[in-house]
């Protein structure tokens, strides 16, 4: 874990109005490129500068109201409450933004345990008026800051708390925040009325070799990043996403899933040209069609995750595309591509027995892809041995001491607590069989949870890039797993098995389900969000369970599964059997049954890509290395 360095800096578009005095804007400023900077003035005053390159602004904040309910679209507001003028942050990397605000936010209520300066003082002191950028938090200033919260009384509503918009007023009395809101704010967690618990906001240390692709990311490289399952690619596109300005950065998935868990949506909405088998005249005149050109035409930055699933002819279509509606010669006309996937796992879907022709097979691979990086790092599973396992498998190579361990894991006993293993299925059909059987065989009621969504015109949308159905039905003994990372400290992330143990009293009777990891939680509605045409944004609330007597492999990419129980006999794709053994945590919470070395299968083209991909980095590296040696040695000799 490391605190972000910049976080009291920001590149953004800024909007400064002056308001009168029922609210409206009498002037308004736009710094499209502007630099905005937190610091202190003369009298240690946290001042807010806005710099366009010539002239810089400084406002002083003593009292103002933060508007963070969009903060995940690069979107804030600062109010200057005595002054009447709001700056407006927008098209600003989401994770900066929020780190930012954090700084502001504990910055400004440790200030407030300090003696404030008088305007007679300051006019007698007669100092130069001077700005030093602001210091990086420490843990003096969050206890300053907790300091103050604990001495605000809960009943009266006061300083620093945040209202019902999701907004935070310093200074100045406003409502108490809903119990039961659901927004997402920086600054939510400093409500005086609460316990003390602010601490120092972290953000979770990215590895060497995920630090080097984000840097390449940033540099404007166009990269493809790959790796083995559990590698960290879904939590490095997440950063990535957060870290890039949100207006001209456009994050894609081969599925709708896969799109959900990075805030975006799939690769065809994007494109706007269906699955893309029409001619390409046709698909040009799709593609600029008013609600989907915007995304070509603004597009600066596109995110294309599982591109292992990705057919190479779909490919070179949209690079044709982009190039003519863009009206560009470059490759994909200009827009900088950050594509991930592992090829070793799920190819193309194909129609009939048509052999796959994966991405990097299309025409116009090489001259889009400037970086290949690997990562190698593997997290999800911890056992030396059983990594050592699912990389054999991974390439398609089963030894004789790979296919006893997997025979041997058909007689492990690996439920618990009343927690059975999960079926790993490869038929969608075989798990909604297995799941509604199930549950019918259970005694009691069937209580029945409907999700609340943003568009119920648009439900088939949601359903397709919702990891959580429109309806759940449970019981007392349901088998279920979280779709959502909770609390990662406590066990609580996405994959994780449990049982329903009861139900809650009262007309909502949230569920309480017991985990494997020994936590035991009332399971409340959670919030995924996703985009569709025209980038309107789609959300569904719905408990973060589905019944998980059963699941197909497709639907557990991303997942890491406590207990798992797999049947292979009908693997029928290349990269599936590896798939579903690299979703188990380790060897002892996975049961295979009628194992066959034949179904373990790695297509020899992705094998030949992947040989072609580590020489070449080892070519690179070798020359790097030579490099440096050479300017040692010229050194050595001055």
């Amino acid at each position: 874990m490391m605190l972000q360095e910049d976080a009291a800096e920001l590149q953004c578009c800024i909007t400064v109005e002056r308001l009168n005095a029922s609210g409206q804007a009498t002037k308004r400023q736009v710094i499209r490129r502007a630099a905005v900077t937190l610091g202190r003035n003369e009298f240690q005053e946290i001042v807010l500068r806005v710099h366009d390159g010539k002239v810089p602004q400084s406002f002083t904040l003593r009292e103002f109201q933060l508007f963070t309910r969009f903060c995940r679209d690069g979107k804030s507001t600062v109010k200057l409450l005595p002054d009447n003028i709001q700056v407006l942050i927008s098209d600003c990397p989401p994770d900066r933004l929020r780190m930012f605000l954090k700084t502001l936010s504990i910055k400004h209520q440790a200030w407030q345990t300090s003696k404030p300066v008088g305007e007679r003082t300051k006019l007698l002191a007669g100092l130069p008026r001077s700005f030093e950028t602001i210091s990086p938090l420490q843990q003096k200033d969050v206890q300053k800051a907790n300091e103050l919260r604990s001495k605000v009384n809960a009943p009266p509503p006061a300083k620093g708390l945040t209202n019902r918009n999701g907004n935070t007023t310093v200074g100045q009395q406003v409502k108490r925040q809903r119990p039961d809101s659901t927004e997402s704010s920086p600054v939510k967690a400093l409500h005086p009325a609460k316990k003390p618990t602010l601490s120092l906001p972290v953000t979770r240390k990215l590895s060497k070799e995920q630090a080097m692709v984000l840097s390449a990311v940033l540099s404007g490289k166009n990269i493809f990043f790959t790796g083995s399952a559990g590698t960290g690619k879904s939590f490095l596109l997440k950063r990535i996403v957060g870290s890039l300005p949100p207006k001209s950065t456009y994050a894609t998935a081969s599925t709708g899933v896969a799109a959900c868990h990075i805030g975006g949506t799939t690769l065809h909405n994007f494109a706007g040209i269906g699955s893309g088998s029409a001619p390409l005249e046709q698909c040009l005149e799709l593609a600029r069609r008013p609600g989907v050109l915007q995304h070509w035409t603004s597009c600066r930055h596109l995110i294309i995750d599982e591109i292992s699933m990705v057919e190479a002819q779909f490919f070179d279509k949209l690079e044709t595309i982009a190039r003519s509606i863009r009206r560009s010669t470059e490759p994909f006309g200009g827009i900088q591509l950050i594509v991930c996937g592992d090829f070793l796992q799920l190819p193309p879907v194909t129609k009939g027995k048509e052999r796959p022709n994966f991405c990097f097979q299309a025409k116009s691979w090489r001259k889009c892809i400037h970086v290949n990086l690997e990562l190698t790092d593997v997290r999800r599973q911890t056992d030396q041995g059983f990594i050592s396992l699912l990389q054999a498998v991974r390439v398609g190579r089963v030894t004789e001491e790979v296919t006893a361990q997997l025979l041997k894991s058909a007689y492990h006993r690996i439920e618990r607590n009343g927690i059975l293993a999960t079926r790993l299925c490869t038929h969608k059909d075989d798990v909604e069989l297995t799941n509604e059987n199930k549950l019918q065989q259970l005694p009691g009621a069937v209580r029945v949870f409907e999700a609340v969504d943003s568009d119920p015109q648009l439900v088939k949308t949601i359903d397709a890039q919702s990891p959580v159905g429109r309806l759940l039905q449970l019981k007392v003994g349901a088998q279920v797993m979280l779709t959502k990372n909770l609390n990662v400290e406590r066990g609580l992330v996405n994959g994780a098995r449990g049982v329903v143990v009861s139900f809650q009293p009262g007309n909502k009777g949230l569920p309480c389900v017991r985990f494997l990891c020994g936590v035991t939680e009332v399971m409340k509605p959670e919030r995924w969000m996703s985009k569709a045409n025209g980038g309107l944004y789609l959300t569904r609330q719905q408990l973060p369970l589905k019944l998980a007597w059963a699941i197909s492999i497709h639907k557990s990419q991303g997942m890491t599964l406590d207990c798992v129980e797999i049947s292979l006999a009908r693997v029928f794709e290349s990269g599936q059997a590896y798939v579903a053994l690299s979703r188990a945590r380790s060897l002892q919470g996975l049961r295979v049954m009628d194992f066959d070395p034949q179904v373990v299968r790695a297509d020899p083209e992705v094998l030949l890509f992947y040989k072609r991909l580590r020489k070449e980095r080892l070519l690179m590296q070798a020359s790097m290395d030579e490099f440096v040696s050479r300017g040692n040695k010229e050194n050595e000799g001055l």
